[in-house]
């Protein structure tokens, strides 16, 4: 996944006609920068600010890479705020609204959330916005949902792509939730490689499901009722879901063949991959203090450094390339996004 900073650019020029029917150069625009959010802290889990643009190195498939963007600023916040509100979370609904109510209380005035939840349905309560009444309107709006279903890897994926994707800056998500998946299109490690590849950082919240799961484990299980309209169903802005139809019927395939396999992890299991791959942190709820996590979790977004580079001669093929961020300081832990895909040539 790429993004453009408008600083490094690759140029071509293409010839239409403008109105009076002479040739006019057309400019189009490639940007080739790759952002990596990057969090170094201490044996302790504590956040070490103060480095120097000096002190990073960073990797390309093994190949170190000058850097173009160095960033160690304070910035505003977007945060995406994911509530699961399945049947399995019933019971401690109240609990996840509440620490969703709490997180937004260490947002700074210049930050950014939107709530989304997700049951049968993935429901757009609010939009990126700074408007705290809108945003706690937005969880009191919160319902459990009228059918089974969980579209948690649908909603993952779909706040990544559709709402942060085009976001510049810090960016997270709050994951909320049993970390089990009834009726997605989207399976387990397909989410889990394309949360690897985003550069917004999931923080998972883990709360023990309230209903049993009579059908195994894993993404995309059960779904005995249909599936309300849009990508944001039911109670949220309608759209139109991806994948198409073929792509679904082979999703469904692929999940049948994984639930054989045995090979699916837990709801917990799946939210610690989750975040580890993003970057991000996992919490238990009943095992954290969240006023206290809340705290680091926003300092910590506010106080990442962001890295950019250009990758030399990048083929635009789609393909996967690895990362790693090492820095020259004793003692320290690096968390950073391990991969990125390169744009492919439309």
């Amino acid at each position: 996944m790429t993004f453009a900073f408008g600083a490094v650019l690759l140029l071509a020029f293409g010839a239409v006609r403008g109105q009076d029917n002479q040739p006019v150069d057309v400019l189009k625009v490639y940007s080739s920068l790759v952002s990596v959010p990057v969090i170094v802290s201490d044996r302790d889990g504590r956040y070490i600010p103060g480095l120097k643009q000096e002190d990073f190195k960073l990797y390309d498939n093994n190949t170190q890479q000058a850097l173009s963007f160095f960033d160690a600023a304070e910035e505003p916040l977007n945060v995406a705020i994911l509530l699961d509100t399945s049947r399995s979370t019933q019971s401690v609904l109240d609990d996840i609204k509440k620490a969703a109510k709490n997180f937004l209380k260490e947002l700074r005035p210049q930050d950014r959330a939107m709530i989304l939840s997700f049951d049968y349905g993935i429901h757009k309560l609010s939009a990126l916005t700074s408007d705290r009444k809108v945003l706690e309107q937005a969880i009191k709006d919160a319902k459990v949902g009228e059918v089974l279903g969980t579209l948690l890897n649908d909603a993952v994926r779909e706040c990544i792509e559709r709402d942060l994707k085009s976001v510049n800056g810090r960016k997270a998500i709050i994951l909320l939730s049993d970390g089990e998946d009834a009726g997605s299109n989207t399976l387990q490690n397909d989410l889990i490689s394309y949360a690897a590849e985003s550069d917004a950082m999931i923080y998972s919240i883990y709360y023990e499901p309230s209903l049993p799961r009579p059908f195994g484990r894993g993404g995309g299980r059960d779904r005995p009722f249909p599936r309300r309209g849009g990508i944001f169903g039911g109670r949220g802005r309608g759209r139109d879901r991806f994948p198409p139809p073929d792509d679904q019927r082979r999703a469904r395939q692929d999940q049948r063949r994984q639930r054989r396999e045995g090979r699916a992890l837990s709801g917990e299991e799946f939210l610690a991959q989750l975040s580890q791959v993003s970057a991000g942190r996992f919490y238990q709820s009943k095992k954290t203090d969240l006023k206290k996590t809340f705290v680091l979790i926003a300092q910590e977004l506010r106080n990442q450094y962001r890295l950019g580079f250009v990758p030399d001669n990048l083929a635009r093929d789609g393909s996967l390339h690895s990362l790693k961020v090492k820095v020259d300081k004793p003692d320290v832990a690096v968390r950073a996004r391990p991969q990125y895909r390169a744009a492919q040539s439309q």
